[in-house]
C-alpha cells in the first residue's frame, strides 16, 4: 500500500515562510515526477511545480520566483520552500506522484492545510 503524506502546514503572516514537505511510504519500485497542487475554496485544483528523479524543475508562473520544490530520492520525499506568501496562497496544498509497483499509478496525498493571514 503505497502512500503519500503531507506535512507542514499552518498559519502564516503575509510575508512570511513556510517549508511543505511530502513522504512517499509503502512497497515500491520507483517514484516518477512528484510535484505540488493547491486547491482554494470554490477553485480548481492549481499545479505549481513538479520535479524530475534528476532535479529538473517547472513552475506554474503564479508561484515562479516565490516557491521552491526540491526532492530526496534516498528519503523518499519531496519539500516545497514557500516564500513572500500571500493570503491568496491560502488553500489546502497536495503533493502527488507516479509510483510504480506491479503497475504504475498516480497516487496523491491527502493535502494539508495552508492559510496567509495577518
Amino acid at each position: 500500500q503505497v502512500q503519500l503524506v503531507e506535512s507542514g502546514g499552518g498559519l502564516v503572516q503575509p510575508g512570511g515562510s513556510l517549508t511543505l514537505s511530502c513522504s512517499v511510504s509503502g512497497n515500491f519500485i520507483s517514484i516518477g515526477i512528484m510535484g505540488w497542487s493547491r486547491q482554494a475554496p470554490g477553485k480548481e485544483r492549481e499545479f505549481l511545480a513538479s520535479i524530475t528523479r534528476s532535479g529538473s524543475t517547472y513552475y506554474a508562473d503564479s508561484v515562479k520566483g516565490r516557491f521552491t520544490i526540491s526532492r530526496d530520492n534516498a528519503k523518499n520525499t519531496v519539500a516545497l520552500q514557500m516564500n513572500s506568501l500571500k493570503p491568496e496562497d491560502t488553500a489546502v496544498y497536495y503533493c502527488n506522484a507516479p509510483v510504480t509497483t506491479t503497475i504504475i499509478l498516480n497516487y496523491w496525498g491527502q493535502g494539508t492545510q495552508v492559510t496567509v493571514s495577518s
